[in-house]
């Protein structure tokens, strides 16, 4: 992860979950098995040059593994 999640996620919203999280396979392969879901929020970040940034975060989590694969997408919100 080329970022720091500074603080909690805000504004949490399900983007897709059960069989509409496309790559739900390969994360059961690699994390186990779930209810997979894709989350977006919004969170302050801290990038590798120490800036810090408000940026939205997407993830996906499942129910007794947690969030794994946490990605930025940019432009940054401030």
């Amino acid at each position: 992860m080329d970022f720091e999640i500074i603080g909690e996620i805000t504004r949490t919203e399900t983007i897709a979950s059960g069989s509409g999280v496309h790559n739900r396979l390969r994360l059961q392969k690699q994390y186990g098995q779930g209810r997979w879901r894709k989350l977006k929020g919004v969170a302050r970040v801290r990038l590798v040059d120490g800036a810090i940034r408000l940026a939205e975060i997407h993830w996906y989590e499942a129910h007794g593994i947690g969030k794994r694969e946490f990605k930025l997408k940019l432009p940054f919100l401030d």
